[in-house]
């Protein structure tokens, strides 16, 4: 059965869209500070609300992976958009716990609505990197600057809550630009199929750990700051600040550099020096190393994300990979906080970074791997065909080409174009006896 998929949205609403859902997980440090600070909440309470919330994000992405072309990015969009204004807004408004947790869950899921269909895009871009840095780019702008905002605002837990809010309504206007339900143009992809099941899988799995050891890091970062290397919250806020600004620069490097060096060396080598600077980080003692391990490890987490984005989505230009490994990422990050709130626990924040750092070395592998082994390219006008006409884009997706189809590739979408082929019937001839003795004598 073939599926059907409109033309892929233009980069700039799926960039606003990756904003909005992305804004939550990365202003957690400071949502996470300012609960255990402004309610009755111990550290680990506070990190299981954080988790709370980024589990609801997950749970949207694992709901809609096969949805959205059925009831169309701009429906989702908007509905994912509005759950987080009207979540975290009740958050915001409110300092009962049971409000708190449930605002929480309810925005969390609308970021996740918003982080899907933006994944789905992106994976359908002619460049699926280059749309994930651009995304990768804008969130980290928007958090620094509300790192650097938030602290001169005053007190309270409301206000990172008020700040997502606000970031779900900005990208708003953008969803006008999304499509509808995208049933009119046809794609050579079988609905009920997932190409690369063993890769994916993998690589799936592996974003999960990797997402859940550095978001164990960054739940806790603002207490290590505050505790251990003696930061006040301004100061914490403008290390962030830095540190986010530093992610800039790694992705625009990242933008620029393209696929030069494939998927492979990114990921790997980046996965290691984030490993590095994770355990930097956790061992500071002072400002400085706090502050050069923070930077350092934001300058690389961006890049290596942009790859690994770019990855899932060259497994399946649907988007479905990019769907499932972006929900499995946020399951791994909604289970950080708790996790970094229970090793800081019980083995000190420098034991929590020596843990992080082996976990992280120990996914490097099995990623590099699925990059080496199913990296895939993008859908560009230039696939060249290989194996018997099959373009190259359609064998890197792992879909056949239906009988009595011809398949092309375009710059922008994946169409199949039918042409009927008339079969002609086999004669065969049976010769009289006369004529085949006739035959023999000759």
């Amino acid at each position: 059965m073939l599926h059907r998929a409109s033309a892929p949205p233009p980069a700039r609403p799926l960039v606003a869209l990756f904003t909005a859902g992305y804004a939550a997980p990365y202003l957690l440090p400071t949502l996470v500070g300012r609960l255990d600070a402004h309610l009755p909440l111990s550290p680990a309470q506070a990190g299981l609300i954080g988790s709370a919330l980024l589990l609801g994000s997950a749970a949207a992405g694992f709901t809609l992976a096969s949805r959205i072309p059925r009831h169309g990015p701009r429906r989702l969009a908007r509905l994912g958009l509005l759950l987080a204004v009207l979540g975290y807004g009740t958050a915001a408004a409110t300092p009962l716990l049971p409000l708190v947790v449930t605002g929480a869950v309810v925005g969390g899921f609308g970021s996740g609505a918003a982080t899907a269909v933006a994944a789905a895009g992106i994976a359908g871009q002619r460049d699926p990197h280059r749309t994930s840095a651009l995304g990768l780019l804008s969130v980290s702008a928007t958090a620094g600057t509300l790192y650097l905002t938030l602290p001169r605002l005053g007190g309270g837990h409301g206000l990172p809550f008020a700040a997502i809010a606000l970031v779900a309504a900005a990208a708003w206007p953008a969803t006008g630009r999304l499509g509808g339900a995208t049933g009119a143009a046809v794609t050579g992809i079988p609905a009920g199929r997932l190409p690369y099941p063993r890769a994916g899988v993998v690589l799936a799995g592996g974003l999960m750990l990797w997402s859940l050891a550095q978001n164990a890091l960054w739940g806790v970062s603002g207490r290590i700051g505050a505790q251990q290397a003696g930061l006040s919250e301004v100061a914490l806020g403008v290390v962030f600040a830095a540190a986010l600004g530093a992610g800039l620069l790694g992705v625009t490097a990242a933008s620029a550099l393209g696929a030069r060096l494939g998927r492979a060396v990114p990921i790997g080598a980046g996965t290691a020096v984030i490993a590095c600077c994770v355990v930097l980080s956790s061992s500071a003692r002072g400002p400085a190393a706090f502050a050069a391990g923070e930077i350092l490890w934001n300058a690389a987490y961006p890049v290596v994300l942009s790859y690994a984005i770019g990855l899932a989505a060259a497994l399946d230009p649907r988007g479905r990979w990019a769907v499932l490994a972006g929900s499995a990422s946020s399951l791994g990050v909604a289970c950080g906080p708790v996790t970094g709130s229970l090793l800081a626990e019980g083995a000190g924040f420098p034991g929590m970074g020596l843990v992080l750092g082996a976990l992280l070395l120990a996914v490097a592998g099995p990623m590099t791997a699925v990059a080496l082994h199913a990296g895939g390219r993008p859908l560009t006008a230039g696939s060249v065909r290989r194996r018997g006409g099959a373009p190259a884009a359609v064998l890197a997706a792992g879909a056949g080409a239906p009988s009595g189809a011809v398949p092309r590739v375009g710059a922008a979408e994946l169409e199949i174009t039918e042409v009927s082929l008339r079969r002609l019937p086999r004669r065969v001839l049976l010769l009289s006896p006369t004529t085949r003795r006739s035959r023999e004598r000759v």
